[in-house]
């Protein structure tokens, strides 16, 4: 554009805009032009008139932007202010500042909001209070702005969630919520709504609607658009899975267990134990592992039996639930004692034990193997077993000496036992045990007398004699000795008034007792009786007799018997074996007569004979017939075994041995042997035959009736297996058969190089020949080698 002033014209050349904007701007120029040569005329024209004016007369700009103003004043101006939209003087601060220089001030609004959008003058005042002013009018709007905008947001599963979105602009935007680039208020699904305040409300939320949501905002009248993706995490409460509501343990076994605790959620919940109120924590007796899941208490003891609660929590909540630790303890008897009672009195045994579940208690005497259950009586009502609780007393009445010695408590459960032992003391007055009251001896016979008493507590024993204690100074031949628990009185008789009675006194603490003794001058035994021969032969007989009714008052030691033959005097000797009463006489000649006698000898001496009892031993005869039995033996023989028979009173001289086949056409053969032999062998026989066997024993008064024995002889063996390979073990079988192997492959080998020209003979041939040699001769060595070899 360009203008030229003639004659006080103004002459304005617009050049051809090439498009709206550009025609504006000209036109704002071409008037601001006008304007000033306007004024410069009225000025020229000598007029004192002031001119305001505004760079700029209307700006649009967002909220948040910064803008300043040019307000020039042409004339002479005192002031130059700057008035808000309400009219009100603009005083500069931090956000508004107004500064002067000369004819020019500036209005600098530093980042603008909707509340700076108005009319804002430029007013100049001179000297006589003249103003002129100018306007300019600032429009604010509002770009696409996400103030509250949070991600992630978090909700508890269920609940109608709203996820925040706090979008604005000016114009109002129009909002849209997307999930996988779709609109979800365009799915067919109610429970997404956009709320009037442009939220996304999510009814029910569950855990498949949680991810990423888009919220975009747009202002279609300047084509703006911006969004936000939030993250929409939904929270599931804790669930603990299902668990093992009890657990049982045993205590004081250094036994651990372990509690389980797993639970479901999102986030992934946090475990934690509490026991009693408070919270468990890893030490010494418990152990953590497996992020809290598991809980080891460790050597288990009473005291851990009770709850425990596991409690799982996350953003969305948390739940417990509780498991039950039931700790049985083992049996243990804490209170056993032994006591002590009388003979006769009353007793009560007491047995108290500790265990969960609680123990039942039984009691067992050792000496019979009697058990007393709760409740439970003897027989004869002495003794009765009450209890309850974990207590039991066995209550003995009438006590007597049977009833002393190991009771055992044992206290039992189901997971359990535990016994232990206490001892019943009886106390009595002291008692003889031996029965024996009367002792034998003879004059300068020492003999000891033996007071055996029992006693609890022991007693103290003394012997007298007519109110005499014994030993006395002037008895010599009279001694006492301990032993043991014993004290012996040693008698060594002198003369007749050794003998008679001698007294034993015991004494403690509970009584005393008293027992006589007799020593008695001890005679020889009295003869035995019923003499008689139970078993007779050609060689010895077998005797037997009772014994004497009278021992003489000292132990029968043996017995001796005497024989001889009825024309002899010489009386031979046989002695018993200890106080048998059955002797055996040997060496006897066959067919002779023969006198027997018997007495008994003591420590004091030999008793009269019995009576003499006469027998005769039986004569010589045949042998009986001998007992055979058999086997096959090596080869084509066999072999009979000869059990040893009643000889007749004569050895044996030989056996006479007649064998035949069952067939009945053949001959009787016949061999004899010595009759010092235990077997016979019967050789060249024939395979797979019965034979008919007839033996006789013969010894010098003739032959035995004969012994009738059949066998059969086996079949034949296999000559190949049996002979040939019976005495080669495996390794000569195989090795056998590896040498048969090899003969046929050098057989082969042989074939082959006359017959057909190869083979290892025939690569050895060349080799050693070469192969300088005429075909012709060779040809005729082979002719002449195939013609030996066929």
């Amino acid at each position: 554009m360009q203008h030229t002033g003639t004659g006080g014209k103004l002459t304005y050349t617009l050049a051809q805009s090439p498009s709206l904007g550009t025609l504006s701007l000209h036109l704002l120029l071409i008037m601001k032009v006008s304007y000033f040569y306007l004024l410069g005329l009225l000025v020229s024209s000598g007029q004192a008139l002031m001119q305001v004016t505004i760079s700029l007369s209307k700006v649009e700009i967002s909220v948040g932007q910064s803008k300043y103003f040019t307000c020039t004043v042409i004339g002479e101006a005192d002031n130059i202010d700057w008035f808000n939209p309400q009219g009100e003087k603009i005083i500069s601060g931090q956000r508004v500042v107004v500064q002067r220089e000369g004819i020019r001030s500036w209005l600098t609004i530093y980042k603008a909001n909707v509340d700076d959008a108005g009319i804002y003058r430029c007013q100049a005042t001179d000297s006589k209070g003249h103003a002129q002013e100018a306007t300019v009018v600032l429009e604010i709007y509002q770009k696409l702005t996400f103030e509250d905008v949070p991600s992630p947001q978090e909700f508890k599963r269920g609940e109608n969630a709203e996820v925040l979105c706090l979008v604005s602009s000016s114009p109002a935007p129009m909002v849209r919520w997307l999930n996988n680039r779709e609109d979800v208020t365009d799915i067919d699904d109610r429970r997404f709504a956009m709320l009037p305040n442009n939220n996304l409300q999510i009814k029910n939320i569950s855990k498949r609607d949680e991810g990423i949501y888009r919220c975009e905002g747009r202002v279609e009248v300047r084509g703006e658009i911006d969004f936000r993706d939030i993250s929409v995490i939904v929270n599931v409460p804790p669930e603990i899975l299902a668990q093992q509501r009890s657990f049982n343990a045993t205590a004081d076994r250094l036994e651990d267990i372990t509690l389980f605790c797993r639970a479901t959620g999102s986030p992934k919940p946090y475990i934690t134990w509490h026991r009693n109120g408070k919270l468990v924590e890893e030490n010494e007796k418990y152990d953590l592992r497996e992020d809290n899941t598991e809980l080891t208490v460790k050597n288990i003891i009473s005291t851990d039996s009770g709850l425990y609660v596991c409690r799982a929590t996350n953003k969305a909540g948390f739940t417990e639930k509780q498991s039950f630790l039931q700790v049985f303890v083992q049996p243990h008897i804490v209170q056993l004692q032994n006591e002590t009672t009388i003979e006769h009195g009353h007793v009560t045994l007491t047995c108290e034990a500790e265990g969960e579940p609680i123990p039942e208690i039984t009691w067992k005497r050792s000496s019979d193997g009697m058990i007393f259950y709760d409740g439970d009586k003897s027989q004869d009502g002495r003794i009765e077993s009450t209890g309850h609780h974990g207590k039991s007393s066995l209550h003995i009445k009438s006590v007597m000496l049977s009833d002393a010695g190991r009771y055992d408590c044992e206290a039992a459960s189901r997971i359990g036992g535990h016994q232990k032992s206490m001892y019943l003391n009886i106390e009595y007055a002291p008692k003889f045990i031996s029965n024996q009251t009367i002792y034998y001896s003879w004059e300068n016979n020492p003999i000891n007398i033996s007071c055996d008493v029992t006693s609890n507590p022991p007693s103290s024993i003394y012997w007298s004699r007519d109110k005499l204690l014994l030993p006395a100074r002037n008895i010599t031949n009279i001694k006492t000795y301990r032993d043991g628990k014993r004290i012996l009185l040693e008698i060594t008789p002198l003369s007749d008034n050794d003998f008679g009675r001698y007294n034993c006194t015991a004494i403690n603490s509970i009584g005393s007792r008293i027992q006589e003794y007799i020593l008695t001058l001890a005679d020889v035994p009295s003869s035995p009786y019923g003499l008689r021969v139970i078993e007779l032969s050609q060689t010895y007989a077998k005797v037997f007799f009772n014994k004497p009714d009278s021992h003489g008052g000292v132990p029968i030691h043996h017995y001796q018997m005497d024989f001889k033959e009825v024309s002899s005097e010489i009386w031979k000797v046989v002695r018993s074996h200890g106080t048998q009463t059955i002797i055996v006489l040997g060496n006897l000649d066959a067919n002779t007569t023969y006198e027997v006698k018997v007495a008994a000898v003591n420590g004091k001496g030999k008793g009269e004979y019995s009576k003499t009892e006469i027998f005769q031993t039986l004569p010589v005869r045949e042998p009986s017939p001998p007992s055979i039995h058999g086997q096959p033996g090596g080869g084509k023989s066999f072999k009979l075994s000869i059990t040893k028979q009643d000889d007749g009173g004569a050895p044996i001289l030989n056996y006479v041995v007649k064998y035949r086949s069952k067939d009945k056409e053949d001959q009787w053969l016949e061999k004899k042997f010595l009759g010092n032999k235990d077997y016979i062998i019967l050789d060249h026989l024939q395979w797979n035959v019965g034979y008919e066997v007839h033996i006789i024993a013969t010894n010098r008064l003739g032959h035995s009736e004969p012994t009738v024995f059949e066998f059969l002889m086996p079949p034949k063996p296999n000559i190949i297996a049996d002979t040939l390979f019976s005495g080669l073990g495996v390794g000569a079988v195989i090795g056998l058969a590896v040498a048969a192997l090899l003969l046929v492959l050098v057989v082969t080998d042989v074939s082959c190089f006359f017959i057909r020209q190869c083979g290892l003979l025939m690569c050895i041939t060349r080799r050693i020949c070469g192969k300088k040699s005429g075909s012709s001769g060779k040809s005729k060595e082979l002719e002449e080698g195939k013609a030996a070899y066929l």
